[in-house]
């Protein structure tokens, strides 16, 4: 056996008992659906035997009392196997069920603590899969792994039997069991090639459905609905077409193993049927042997099948694994300082951010101190790295070079939960979840809010009114992402959101530039309601919005190019004059 083999049998060895240490928590289940394997292994020898019994001592000798027992034996015997089975099959298939919701559970709840910067590299639709496909396929391990070991305790007893009823013709039954080894071991690896690709695909058919169903808008408004479509199918073709290769190797697998018992039984047939003649053989021997060779080989069958089972299982858990024990990207973690103390100022020393696999940094060298109480505002051209330096004060990234402080402490010193729950975030994209209205206002609250509370914070982001001629008014479904309401309409919710959580620090991310001049009106007057007695960190498109901030910030590239009042800026920051031109149409004067 070559390094490469040891190694790859080692690799599988090492994800089964991660797998199946899943199941351990499940040990009543198991060791009831262990019990029912043990019963059921021993009956396929048992009823090699009554075939013996009832044509020797019923069919030939014609004995009543011999058909009595052996009518009674046949019943009890399947009655018992069918029972145990049950207890097999239930309990090993509940284990299963409970163990893939434990790993399905901890593989999302690893999702949901990797950086940010993992998200904008990996499609969704690739992670859905791995959620609902490949964990679904580890479901398999310990049945297949069951059934294995229940199949190979059938084979030993009836090897047994075989070898007990007649050494001779049992030479000739085994002759060509060995060869059954080539199969199993050849279409193993084949199987497990063939289910990586299939898993591929199935997550690449699941990229393009979560991508045309989410951009569906953008679809019809293109009128390309014909060409996803042939996107679609194409890869669904792929798809289709590693399912057949799949289903060829496992018929071929099947097929194999029963040319090989077809040879054990014409082997045994021959020889069996001359000494029959020949009369050193009874017809009850002969037929009884024939059942447990016919037997033998059903399980060495379902040997087979078990082990593609299992190969998919693998399949699976590699995929989930690669996932949960990614050493590149590393889960986002905090320090330990909870962050109570009242908010005093926040500040960037010479901070350097760049993303991956970009040529030029999008934060270079900024430093920048907003005090308590100030409203910031940052303007600048589109791509200047206004939005990344506001998803640096969360920590959605964290800076390479240089460092923000909050309260004169470093930002990673903090609890991510309590630097986050202080921080409060209005984007222009707002991200409403399929709840109700009263649910979404009070999404990520740390205590439970009264309703009174939740609709003060809607009247003071100017919601109340168009909540309450809803259907069903803070109980309205909003739907997926909230298409069931205006644009205008979610970015009041979503700043009811945030004056609910009532956090030191607010950050305002273009959260009116989507909005026409009406639903922005209104929305800005719910702003100026949140903004109230806290520091707000504005990243402004429409420069109407932050004339009265107390600092602006330009950025260009990347740098703080100036900074100071709108007056001032107009006078001395060429790039300001430029974007305050553009806006108003007019010279600064």
């Amino acid at each position: 056996m070559s390094d490469q083999e040891t190694s790859g049998i080692q690799h599988s060895l090492r994800l089964l008992t991660r797998t199946l240490g899943y199941f351990l928590p499940y040990k009543k289940n198991i060791i009831l659906g262990l019990a029912g394997m043990l019963v059921v292994a021993p009956t396929s020898a048992a009823t090699a035997w009554l075939v013996k019994h009832i044509v020797d001592e019923v069919l030939i000798n014609k004995d009543s009392t011999a058909l009595k027992v052996a009518t009674i034996g046949i019943i009890v015997l399947m009655c018992l196997k069918g029972l145990f089975r049950f207890f097999q099959n239930y309990y090993m298939n509940t284990a299963g069920l409970l163990a893939i919701n434990a790993i399905r559970n901890e593989l999302y709840e690893r999702m949901l603590v990797l950086p940010m910067r993992y998200f904008n590299d990996t499609q969704v639709g690739m992670l859905m899969s791995r959620v609902l496909n490949d964990v679904g396929l580890m479901r398999q391990s310990l049945p297949s792994l069951v059934m294995l070991v229940r199949e190979v305790f059938s084979v030993i007893g009836l090897t047994f039997y075989v070898f007990y009823l007649d050494l001779q013709l049992a030479f000739w039954g085994v002759l060509v069991l060995p060869a059954a080894l080539y199969p199993f071991i050849y279409y193993s690896k084949r199987m497990r090639k063939l289910g990586r690709k299939a898993q591929t695909s199935v997550s690449d058919v699941s990229v393009l459905l979560q991508e045309g169903l989410s951009g569906i808008k953008v679809i019809k408004g293109f009128a390309t609905e014909q060409r996803e479509t042939v996107r679609f199918k194409a890869q669904t073709k792929t798809l289709v077409s590693m399912t057949i290769k799949q289903m060829l190797a496992s018929e071929q697998s099947s097929r194999v193993m029963e040319f090989i018992g077809a040879v054990a039984a014409g082997l045994v047939l021959w020889y069996g049927g001359t000494r029959v003649i020949e009369g050193s053989l009874t017809t009850g021997a002969l037929l009884s042997f024939l059942t447990a060779l016919a037997l033998l080989y059903e399980p060495i069958k379902r040997i087979n099948s078990a082990n593609i089972d299992l190969q998919m299982a693998l399949t699976g858990a590699e995929r989930v694994f690669e996932i949960m024990d990614m050493t590149k990207v590393v889960s986002e973690k905090g320090g330990v300082v909870e962050l109570t103390e009242p908010f005093r100022e926040l500040a960037f020393e010479n901070v350097r951010f760049a993303y991956d696999n970009t040529a030029r940094p999008a934060i270079d060298g900024v430093s920048l101190l907003v005090k308590a109480g100030e409203r910031v505002a940052i303007v600048g051209s589109s791509g200047s790295g206004k939005t990344t330096l506001a998803n640096l004060l969360p920590r959605f990234f964290d800076p390479q070079e240089g460092r923000i402080t909050l309260n004169g402490r470093p930002l990673r010193d903090y609890d991510l939960k309590s630097l986050r729950r202080a921080t409060g975030m209005v984007a222009q994209d707002t991200f409403l979840f399929n709840a109700t209205v009263a649910e979404n206002i009070a999404y990520g609250a740390t205590r439970e809010y009264s309703r009174e509370e939740i609709e003060t914070a809607a009247r003071a982001a100017y919601a109340d009114e168009f909540i309450r001629e809803l259907p069903q008014g803070y109980e309205t479904l909003v739907g997926e992402r909230g298409v069931k309401l205006s644009g205008g309409q979610k970015q009041r919710l979503t700043i009811a959101r945030a004056i609910l959580k009532n956090p030191p620090l607010l950050i305002l991310d273009e959260a009116t530039s989507a909005l026409d001049t009406e639903s922005e009106r209104i929305v800005q007057l719910a702003l100026e309601n949140l903004m109230q007695s806290r520091t707000s960190v504005v990243i402004a498109h429409r420069l109407s919005t932050i004339l009265t901030a107390d600092m602006i910030v330009v950025m260009e590239n990347g740098r703080v190019i100036d900074q100071g009042k709108h007056a001032v800026l107009l006078t001395r920051c060429e790039t300001y004059q430029r974007l305050y031109e553009m806006q108003y149409g007019c010279a600064s004067s």
